[in-house]
């Protein structure tokens, strides 16, 4: 575990009919003149229309801009500030780091946790790194390592909040299964470093000492995460939104131990990845949260893990 120590379309359109029409009523007493106008005016919209849409397309493709904004030092960790898409900026804030960084010790497989008091703070930063706040949990939202590794804080302040007072707007989650081959950036603010490479792929069950994790993500090798980068969010280059949280890497080629996690497939067949690093994904945590930013685990979809009734508070 890797703790530490279509509108220009329209536009273009309705000016080629335009100039197609005076085309045509500066040259009425020779129809065919009209005609020939009007068409080329059509054509030369259209063109102009084809040439605005690639470079529309062009803009979107461009890689965002990826900088500390909204990401949150821990004691401990890396986390994020982070926002689903059914939040609302009225919506107390929530912060996101992994299942094995809560501050009360890592919970067992197993167990679930639920709507448990914390007063946890965490160091906001700006764009450069800076710490502009101090943020403050009034829960633990969510948190386990079974099937995931994560853990959700509710905070005392709105979104609203703390875009008014810092200007610092929360990181979206995508709700969409990533994507092989997605160029992606590892943002601690543990270590107020960022690691870029790609997603590598996806692992049917991930195995590190007493947990298994499922459909993991898997970096190419540039993304050589190291302790206190464990929670960082995973953003997808494209799309500017988080699609997982680092977790943990195999560091010295053991077999399924402890910081030396391996892959399972479907047939139980096992491999090691010395020195590679993994992230489990996000999108799932969005069909778990319903009206106010709470955690609804009996929400169509939702397949995180539920607490045992006499464990939802331990």
């Amino acid at each position: 575990m890797r703790r530490p120590l279509v509108g220009a379309l329209a536009t273009l359109l309705l000016t080629g009919a335009a100039a197609a029409g005076a085309g045509t009523a500066a040259a009425a007493p020779r129809a065919d003149a009209g005609a020939r106008v009007s068409a080329d005016a059509k054509a030369d919209a259209g063109i102009k229309a084809d040439a605005d849409v690639k470079a529309d397309a062009d803009v979107k493709a461009r890689p965002k801009a990826v900088d500390f904004a909204g990401t949150v030092a821990l004691s401990n960790c890396s986390g994020s500030l982070i926002r689903m898409p059914s939040s609302a900026d009225t919506d107390h804030a929530l912060v996101m780091t992994n299942g094995h960084c809560l501050e009360t010790g890592m919970p067992d497989a197993g167990e679930v946790i639920t709507d448990r008091p914390s007063s946890r703070t965490f160091s906001l930063l700006n764009s450069s790194a800076g710490k502009v706040a101090t943020l403050r949990a009034v829960k633990v939202s969510y948190a386990t390592m079974t099937d995931t590794d994560v853990t959700l804080y509710e905070l005392d302040t709105t979104y609203a909040q703390i875009k008014q007072r810092y200007n610092i707007n929360a990181l979206s989650l995508s709700a969409d299964h990533p994507t092989a081959g997605t160029p992606i950036k590892v943002v601690s603010g543990y270590w107020k470093r960022i690691y870029s490479c790609n997603v590598d792929g996806f692992v049917y069950r991930l195995r590190e000492g007493d947990w298994t994790w499922k459909d993991s993500l898997r970096y190419t090798s540039s993304c050589n995460t190291i302790g206190g980068t464990s929670g960082s969010p995973v953003i997808d280059t494209t799309t500017g939104k988080v699609i997982a949280i680092n977790n943990t890497g195999n560091e010295s080629g053991e077999r399924c131990t402890v910081n030396n996690p391996c892959e399972v497939d479907e047939n139980g067949g096992v491999t090691v990845r010395q020195g590679i690093n993994y992230a489990q994904e996000t999108y799932g945590i969005t069909k778990c949260v319903g009206t106010g930013n709470k955690i609804d685990l009996g929400l169509p979809g939702c397949a995180l893990p539920k607490p045992a009734a006499a464990a939802a508070r331990r």
